[in-house]
């Protein structure tokens, strides 16, 4: 069964810090590109960073310069770290798994509030 656990997330005030982490499980998390993306009440889920199984980035001009993806295979997580938060940035956030060798899949975890006041 194949598990995303996302946590990390919280009310902090704006220009504060928080560190999202998704923990995957029941996958070869190696083969998979991951990605983070947010949806805010009344809005669609947008992308905000991606990393490839080689370590490759994307991001969201919206985040560009304020938050990091990085991923540790050996703990088969990945993590946003999201540095001088704006009001803007209040979403729940959701962590995305793609296989990238093979046939296509994806998965989803549950997502994580992230509530920034100003």
């Amino acid at each position: 069964q194949v598990q995303l656990v996302e946590s990390g997330g919280g009310l902090v005030q704006a220009g504060g810090s928080l560190r999202l982490s998704c923990a995957a499980s029941g996958i070869t998390f190696s083969a998979y590109g991951m990605g983070w993306y947010r949806q805010a009440p009344g809005k669609q889920r947008e992308l905000v960073a991606t990393i490839g199984r080689g370590g490759s980035t994307n991001y969201a001009d919206s985040v560009k310069g304020r938050f990091a993806i990085s991923r540790d295979n050996a703990k088969n997580t990945v993590y946003l770290q999201m540095n001088s938060l704006k009001p803007e940035d209040t979403a729940v956030y959701y962590c995305k798994a793609v296989k990238e060798t093979g046939f296509y899949v994806e998965y989803w975890g549950q997502g994580t509030q992230v509530t920034v006041s100003s």
